[in-house]
């Protein structure tokens, strides 16, 4: 008999799926970037409501929402977390219940993952489990990063978990898979901003301008040599560029130029070591071409590395109740600040099948929404488990 009819009592399952992938379809429509996730956030904290309250403790924090579900007989406590917030892509589905907002969209699977939160915490509402559980909707995964601020913050150490985990979907398995590994599965990021500023002019007349043109195109080419000659080659690291903005019109000289890209690597010290020879970099550039380089503010994730033993643990459990689900995944130069909370906390995060042509981040994207029902049935029994 599959899990699930042991979770939804009175042959309701039909109707429980039917009420999580109508959930996701609400908040698809109302994507927010952010620390921008009001609407998100109000639709939510309705959900829970309506919910028995009598194991539960919530609480807000900035966007986000964090429930504490009391154990009957608790040694620990055990951390789930979903990310809440979208990103700023034109959504191009055409599906019945695209985004409402111009600009912003789903486009990770944000509202995936707050649904099948939704659909765990439901269950332990009315059937109180063993340990603690603090159910975590964390806001801004996609920009600025909400995990360091909300790990730090007195609401999150009230509830502090003594494990913690997490899924993202992926595109590229099937419904019905989990990938996962132990160790590194997602890489450290840093969005990379660089601002230089010189002195425009008449293209006639270069010798009196300073061109941020030649000096931003210059910089993305040497930039490149960080990789190859600075970084061990046994070591895994890529800058990549991917948008150049300088000059207003063809016969005029740049004053200004603006790159945007990102550093992505395998190990948090070879960051730093990027970062160090950026700098060192930037210093010498703004000496050879009369003009300040300045390094704007981003984000910065930290590596999303899955402790051993929860990895080993969850893999068994995987095999023992959901056979032919378990698929060993391959690190990945993604970033996710889910990092954060395994930095400080054990656990791990895993790969969610949801069969989709366009991957991660692509303006139609459309997941396999039977993969909810399926994850909802996974990370309750895994939570009742533990």
């Amino acid at each position: 008999m599959p899990f699930s009819y042991l979770i939804f009592l009175k042959g309701a399952r039909q109707v429980t799926n039917e009420a999580f992938i109508s959930l996701r379809r609400e908040l698809h429509q109302i994507p927010e970037l952010g620390f921008k996730e009001q609407q998100t956030q109000a639709r939510l904290l309705a959900q829970i409501e309506q919910l028995d309250q009598s194991f539960l403790e919530v609480a807000t924090w900035r966007t986000g929402i964090l429930v504490k579900v009391n154990g009957s007989s608790p040694e620990k406590t055990i951390g789930y977390r979903t990310d809440m917030d979208a990103l700023p892509i034109q959504e191009e589905t055409s599906l019945p219940f695209a985004s409402k907002m111009p600009g912003n969209m789903h486009a990770c699977g944000h509202d995936l993952h707050m649904s099948i939160a939704m659909g765990v915490l439901t269950y332990f509402a009315t059937h109180q489990p063993i340990q603690n559980l603090v159910f975590i909707f964390q806001p801004a995964e996609e920009g600025p990063g909400g995990a360091k601020p909300m790990l730090e913050s007195e609401v999150f150490q009230a509830f502090r978990p003594d494990e913690i985990y997490a899924l993202h979907i992926a595109p590229e398995y099937q419904v019905g898979e989990i990938a996962i590994k132990p160790g590194l599965l997602f890489a450290n990021t840093s969005e990379l901003f660089i601002q230089f500023k010189g002195k425009g002019g008449h293209a006639a007349y270069p010798h009196l301008a300073n061109d941020m043109v030649v000096a931003a195109s210059s910089f993305v080419t040497q930039l490149q040599t960080i990789v190859s000659r600075n970084i061990d080659p046994m070591d895994n690291a890529l800058i990549t560029i991917g948008k150049i903005q300088g000059g207003s019109a063809q016969n005029a000289i740049a004053g200004e130029a603006l790159l945007e890209g990102t550093i992505r690597t395998a190990d948090p010290e070879t960051m730093k070591l990027i970062w160090k020879r950026l700098k060192q970099m930037a210093r010498g550039f703004a000496e050879a071409y009369d003009c300040s380089i300045e390094f704007l503010p981003g984000s910065s994730y930290y590596q999303v590395a899955n402790w051993e033993k929860e990895t080993a643990e969850f893999i068994r459990f995987l095999e023992t109740k959901f056979p032919g689900s378990y698929v060993p995944a391959k690190a990945a130069m993604t970033g996710e600040d889910f990092g954060y909370f395994l930095a400080e906390i054990k656990g791990a995060m895993c790969w969610l099948g949801v069969d989709s042509e366009y991957g991660l981040h692509h303006a139609k994207l459309d997941p396999d929404e039977a993969a909810i029902p399926f994850a909802i049935d996974v990370f309750t029994a895994f939570l009742a488990s533990r």
